[in-house]
């Protein structure tokens, strides 16, 4: 048994900020350490689409394809001679409740359930890409324009930087981790025309991150996407 899931995973939105790391200091699972680019740490606020999952090759009836919405920051752990890149999740939403207990229970991972949806328009000259998540009476999101041809992120980029983490680290309790691998080709990436961030980060993540509500990003990114695969087999550390 090596894969728990499979999905497409379409159009990522990765909106990215710089924060001084005191402020992730307190998600750093035991065992592995921030992950720094041109001595700065950065945390994303991501949307992209869901489809088609299955779970150990079987489709998820009615609940295989969702928009999911994440914040996450970048971290290293070194074992032996070798430095594995991964993330941390703050939270990530979906608009299932049993998808959200099933990873919860599964992987120990931070999901909760709200409304969700998305809007899409391409053309061959132009992307628009748009996700929504509904907390609170009102609806909040991110949205991109960009242009429609894509191209392949230039090694050592921040692009590489953001996208290119395989791994995913889960803070258990202040000794144990989890490890868990996502396998996917690089993406190919768009030069994003304009974007427009509508996100109460205090209000979904915590008063921790209130500071991203007067912070500009310093970047915004589009991804085309691809098949991705997440092994079955986690280690703890």
């Amino acid at each position: 048994m090596k894969t728990f899931l499979t999905a497409k995973w379409q159009n990522l939105i990765m909106v990215n900020y710089e924060i001084d790391p005191s402020y992730l200091l307190p998600y750093l699972p035991n065992g592995v350490e921030l992950d720094y680019f041109q001595g700065k740490t950065y945390i994303s606020l991501v949307g992209f689409l869901f489809k088609d999952s299955k779970i150990f090759n079987i489709p998820i009836p009615f609940l295989g394809t969702f928009e999911e919405v994440n914040l996450r920051f970048y971290v290293i752990r070194k074992v032996g001679n070798s430095i594995r890149r991964g993330v941390v999740f703050i939270n990530e939403t979906v608009p299932n409740k049993t998808v959200a207990y099933v990873a919860n229970k599964l992987y120990k991972e931070h999901y909760t359930s709200v409304p969700t949806k998305h809007e899409w328009q391409i053309n061959k000259d132009e992307k628009r890409i748009e996700y929504n998540w509904f907390i609170n009476k009102k609806w909040f999101g991110i949205k991109v324009s960009a242009s429609a041809t894509s191209y392949k992120m230039k090694p050592g980029s921040i692009e590489s930087f953001i996208f290119e983490h395989y791994f995913g680290f889960t803070k258990l309790d202040g000794q144990q981790s989890i490890e868990y691998k996502v396998n996917h080709p690089s993406w190919e990436i768009y030069d994003i025309q304009n974007y427009q961030v509508d996100c109460n980060f205090s209000e979904f993540y915590g008063e921790n991150f209130e500071v991203l509500n007067s912070t500009n990003p310093h970047s915004v990114m589009l991804a085309e996407g691809s098949d991705v695969s997440i092994d079955w087999k986690r280690v703890r550390f």
